[in-house]
């Protein structure tokens, strides 16, 4: 049987997720919903007649639905489901403002998507994104290696992006790596980053690869500022996709994610910025990467920090 994605929320996040995965064309169906009558199916009518020029096969649904649960049968036996629904965050706003307003939407989406994709792989990229991949997982009541969170992969890619922006290389002759949250606790990891396959810490002085680490955690603060109308979506779309795609493919691919921790780097009980092989399970395994001392501390500290307010949306 072909394989199937819902993408969960017809903004600029979700369209583009919802194209990115159609010209993979390792989907037999990609399905996009929204509340705004009409707006998935315009959307998807436009994709499918992209596929004669892209050269891809996937075919496009567009479903609205209700508050109620009306029009979620549109995603019925889906694999994997990609929830971007909710409030992007305006200029000033932190993820954390999103909290309440959010939570209600995710756990509505949540409780719609065991219903239907029960045996679905959740992939939740709605802000704040480490609080609301535990609401996701509570709402579904899934196993937690089949829901798992965006955003070390975007972190990761703005980090890599601004080595090479400041280095004058080639984007693929870097390696970076981001674990922890994604916000204030973000914990970029230099001792296992490269340029040309020498340690960063050779290529560029300390002072600056601090100062690059600032501006990766505020990368997505930096895009609300400018665009003024929304929040960042072509390298957090190209982020999930790859996610999905991944399960699709049970590639077992190891990606930096937001995974259930149970006991590795002597954490335990929280969802957290990790590095995780993915596949058609969802997360397969997490991957303990080997960390200086203050990286440690600092993931250690990150736990901490999210494991306090993943408490919180229990009650949400």
């Amino acid at each position: 049987m072909g394989k199937k994605v819902t993408v969960v929320g017809a903004g600029f996040y979700g369209s583009t997720t919802a194209q990115r995965l159609a010209e993979y064309d390792v989907f037999d169906t990609v399905v996009i919903t929204d509340i705004v009558e009409g707006k998935p199916a315009g959307l998807a009518l436009d994709l499918n007649q992209s596929r004669a020029i892209e050269g891809f096969e996937t075919k496009v649904v567009g479903a609205t639905t209700g508050p109620n649960g009306e029009g979620y049968e549109a995603i019925e036996g889906s694999d994997v489901v990609v929830i971007t629904a909710g409030l992007p965050r305006k200029p000033g706003m932190s993820r954390m403002d999103l909290l309440e307003t959010n939570a209600k939407i995710v756990r509505q989406v949540s409780e719609n998507v065991a219903k239907y994709a029960p045996n679905a792989v959740v992939i939740v990229v709605s802000n704040p994104l480490d609080e609301m991949t535990a609401l996701a997982q509570l709402a579904t009541q899934f196993p937690k290696n089949r829901v798992l969170g965006q955003a070390g992969m975007l972190d990761t890619a703005r980090f890599t992006n601004f080595v090479a922006e400041a280095l004058g290389v080639p984007v693929k002759s870097v390696k970076t790596l981001t674990l922890g949250s994604h916000g204030d606790t973000m914990v970029p990891v230099p001792s296992q980053s490269t340029v040309d396959g020498k340690p960063l810490r050779e290529a560029m002085p300390a002072e600056q690869i601090e100062e690059l680490v600032v501006k990766t955690r505020n990368g997505g603060a930096e895009v609300v500022a400018l665009l003024k109308t929304g929040s960042a979506y072509y390298a957090p779309s190209a982020a999930a996709a790859r996610m999905a795609k991944a399960v699709a493919e049970d590639s077992g691919e190891v990606m930096p994610v937001c995974a259930w921790v149970d006991g590795e780097y002597g954490i335990s009980g929280v969802y957290l910025g990790v590095e995780a092989a993915i596949g058609a399970e969802g997360v397969k395994r997490v991957v303990e990467t080997d960390l200086d001392a203050d990286e440690l501390a600092s993931l250690k500290e990150a736990a901490e920090a999210v494991r306090a307010k993943q408490g919180d949306v229990a009650s949400m």
